[in-house]
């Protein structure tokens, strides 16, 4: 009886808690500035910024490859530690077996046509050369028109991530999909990744990433358009949809990170798994949240090394990464196995041939090693971080954008909609999706342009983005 009577004073808590903490934060809804940054070399010039768009094409010279082919003969490996497979990092057996394939099997020419077998151009933002493939549909229905989607990848992946569904989006009629929404898709390289140019100033975050991605979709044309992200893809979105609301119809996220806790989700870690009701909380979010010291924080703790290192001294760890292809094998490799599955650790070779094939996988790891933007792009952890988590004035600001979420079962943190929705406060889909993990758009294609088009068709049939 006292433990009913506990818990009834506790509900009468939280609803006090939050309706003060409602009334508080009941005053008018900010967006977020636009930043008007130049990340090119020395002095802004006083000239107005060239807006040209030129093709562009990946080309490597012969030069580059007997250079690299020297490095990959000449690499120096450390036998790992009897049955470890992946629990201390990547395993240098199965790394040996990676650098042979790559030496021996791996045709870079052949995964270079694949890569420009898409258009791609460049155009310069801001100061910085920004790299877009920019794909139409190959054919329209009469009197449909093909809606512009942004597609935003993270790291350590490229804007290859997304050449599998490009042409479930593009075509969807081909693959068995549904043609009622058909995409033309924009896969831009985040600056300092692939090739994108890298800013030569400091401070160039989220932020800036997706002011410089609203000013490439505006010199496209598109005044309204919608927007997909996981990784730093998330986090650039979001940020797109704070500055530019009114331009973008729809956000569609495979990750969805809440960086501001509350009162209310810190109770909800303690108490959630015995009372997830009170919380919101589904089955499913209880199955993926706990026991939260083992699905939550250890995992973090186990997991969230590379981000502290990111964060702090980036040019280091990178400077070594950057002189050998075979280290950075090792570091993007690792990420691929455990991100896609934790289990995955348990196994010899990491079960990276499970959901992916060695094509794939070196094809992002050459991009890396072919444009030299390994240290730039680990550069992006510490503008984005070095302030503090929490601190930033898009960590405070709500989204309003009708708003979509493939949630996939071996996402490294799992956050449930209740969570999200503090923060994306229009959500029109939330989905357990039946598997995968962080490389959702390489792992699982059809799944995710499965989501995205039932997501876009609410979104139109209701046309809620009228209603922000």
């Amino acid at each position: 009886c006292s433990f009913l009577a506990g818990i009834m004073l506790l509900e009468v808590f939280l609803v006090l808690g939050t309706v003060i903490i409602y009334l508080l934060s009941k005053k008018k809804e900010e967006s977020l500035p636009f930043k008007e940054g130049w990340w090119g070399k020395g002095q802004k010039p006083d000239t107005e910024e060239d807006t040209t768009i030129w093709p562009f094409k990946v080309e490597t010279t012969e030069e580059e490859l007997s250079d690299l082919f020297r490095r990959l003969d000449q690499a120096r490996f450390t036998e790992p530690l009897e049955n470890s497979c992946f629990d201390y990092g990547t395993n240098s057996v199965y790394l040996r077996k990676v650098v042979s394939y790559w030496k021996n099997q791996f045709n870079w020419k052949k995964q270079v046509e694949v890569l420009n077998k898409y258009p791609q151009f460049k155009t310069k933002i801001q100061g910085i050369d920004i790299h877009f493939v920019h794909v139409k549909p190959p054919r329209l229905p009469e009197g449909q028109s093909a809606k512009p989607l942004l597609m935003v990848h993270g790291w350590p992946g490229s804007f290859y991530e997304f050449y599998k569904i490009i042409p479930l989006l593009t075509d969807p009629a081909s693959h068995g999909l549904s043609d009622e929404h058909i995409f033309e898709v924009i896969c831009p390289s985040i600056p300092g990744y692939g090739f994108s140019e890298a800013p030569h100033k400091k401070d160039f975050n989220s932020v800036s990433a997706a002011s410089v991605f609203y000013e490439l979709m505006l010199r496209l044309g598109f005044n309204e358009f919608y927007a997909q992200g996981g990784d730093w893809g998330w986090l650039i979105c979001t940020n797109l949809a704070q500055i530019a609301p009114n331009h973008m119809k729809g956000l569609h996220l495979n990750l969805a990170s809440v960086t501001n806790m509350g009162f209310i989700h810190l109770l909800s870690i303690l108490l959630g798994r015995y009372l997830p009701g009170l919380f919101g909380f589904q089955d499913e979010d209880v199955k993926r949240m706990f026991p939260f010291l083992k699905k939550g924080l250890y995992r973090i703790l186990l997991e969230s090394g590379y981000a502290h290192i990111q964060a702090t001294k980036p040019d280091t760890v990178g400077c070594g990464l950057n002189d050998s292809p075979v280290g950075l094998a090792a570091y993007i490799l690792e990420k691929f196995s455990t991100w896609t599955d934790l289990e995955f650790r348990n196994l010899e070779d990491g079960g990276l041939e499970k959901k992916f094939n060695l094509d794939d996988l070196l094809t992002n790891i050459m991009i890396y090693w072919v444009s030299g933007c390994i240290v730039s792009s680990m550069r992006f952890y510490k503008e984005n971080l070095q302030k503090g988590i929490g601190t930033q004035k898009h960590e405070r600001l709500t989204v309003q954008v009708p708003t979509g979420i493939a949630s996939f079962p071996n996402e490294v943190m799992h956050t449930p909609q209740a969570w999200a929705q503090k923060k994306y406060t229009n959500i029109v889909s939330f989905h357990f999706m039946p598997r995968g993990g962080h490389f959702a758009a390489l792992e699982e294609p059809e799944l995710l342009a499965e989501d995205i088009l039932q997501f876009v068709g609410k979104v139109e049939k209701e046309q809620l983005w009228r209603k922000k």
